[in-house]
């Protein structure tokens, strides 16, 4: 037997790991305490997710455990010990607007609970790969800093820059900036993850992450933009757009493509590797470029409004430059594009919420 550790396992990565990685034959013990619907309202409950988890996964054990919990998260591992294959971490306080009212939660959940599943692993199944959804707010607002130039859409990176054909690859500094408290807590994480792999000689990699999305994500205000701007789009309801005249972009990137190349992580692991992955130059949208697509998947005006203030540390412009994982892995590729994605999640929101 051998078992895929799954946290956040309810989660949009969490739930797409857990069916892929168990369609490849592992047993998936899954971990997720629900607390997106403390950090987010009822709306945002993953609970939904844990059933369908249940009942279309034979070989799938959840476990509503907290990963702050250290004597909790070293017993489960010491329970299946060296049959723990790989290492899925996908759990965190995922808002950088949610940090600041709870720095303490935000923090322990992202740091502490990173750090405690680590060491569970070296102690317990040191061999197994260790693959961590890390996050591009660890540059904090540094991308703020390019040269941007706006168009009628969207802005865009000065045509002359070294970022502008690819994005923005793994060499950006992550110091001298303002992260948000999110973007400190997971750089906290990250950091701890490379250590286990440079000091301890672990298998880890961390993906820094885009926008990750998919018809499985439980979107809120506050996080998840497109899985929620696609669902006001499908229910009506209002949709604030903060800050930038509307025109930040951001790549997406479907749950399933990454979880892919967590698989290919795992057949061929590396010790300490940091990438940059999102939807990259192949799958990437300004806001209302997005609310155009929406309008044209509902065939009516979305109830949409501005607001002049951006969100704190909010990046006006990413795109990330996804070629260092593609010269480790060279069979990975995208199998969803923008379009795909909004239409996707169009038709689930539809199924979900449709009126």
């Amino acid at each position: 037997m051998s078992v895929a550790i799954v946290t956040g396992s309810a989660g949009l990565i969490g739930s797409e790991a857990a069916r892929f990685f168990h369609a490849k034959g592992l047993d998936v013990v899954g971990i997720d305490n629900d607390m997106r619907k403390t950090f987010f309202g009822e709306g945002a409950s993953t609970a939904w997710s844990v059933g369908e988890l249940a009942r279309d996964l034979p070989n799938y054990r959840h476990e509503s455990l907290d990963i702050r919990d250290i004597g909790a998260v070293e017993s489960l591992f010491a329970r299946y010990g060296k049959s723990i294959a790989v290492v899925i971490h996908t759990a965190a306080q995922p808002s950088h607007d949610w940090a600041a009212s709870d720095p303490h939660t935000d923090f322990t959940v992202n740091a502490n609970g990173t750090l405690a599943l680590l060491e569970a692993a070296r102690k317990y199944c040191p061999d197994a790969p260790f693959i961590h959804c890390s996050t591009n707010k660890v540059y904090g607002d540094t991308p703020n800093r390019l040269p941007l130039v706006e168009r009628e859409s969207r802005w865009e990176l000065d045509p002359s820059h070294p970022y502008a054909e690819h994005g923005i690859d793994e060499s950006m500094s992550i110091d001298g900036c303002m992260h948000s408290l999110f973007g400190v807590s997971k750089a906290s994480s990250d950091l701890m993850v490379q250590e286990y792999g440079r000091y301890f000689g672990m298998k880890t990699a961390c993906f820094r992450g885009g926008c990750l999305t998919g018809p499985n994500h439980s979107g809120a205000q506050l996080h998840g933009f497109l899985s929620y701007l696609v669902k006001c789009a499908v229910t009506g309801d209002a949709y604030t757009v903060f800050g930038y005249k509307g025109k930040q972009v951001r790549d997406n990137i479907h749950a399933w493509d990454l979880v892919n190349a967590f698989w290919h992580v795992f057949q061929k692991p590396r010790s300490a590797e940091v990438y940059n992955m999102g939807g990259s130059r192949h799958s990437n949208c300004s806001m209302l470029e997005a609310i155009a697509v929406c309008e044209e998947l509902t065939g009516r005006p979305m109830n949409w409004s501005y607001a002049e203030g951006n969100r704190a540390g909010d990046h006006i412009w990413w795109i990330s430059d996804v070629r260092r994982f593609r010269s480790h892995y060279p069979e990975w590729s995208y199998r969803y594009d923008m379009r795909a994605i909004l239409a996707e999640i169009h038709d689930a929101m539809t199924k979900r919420f449709g009126r």
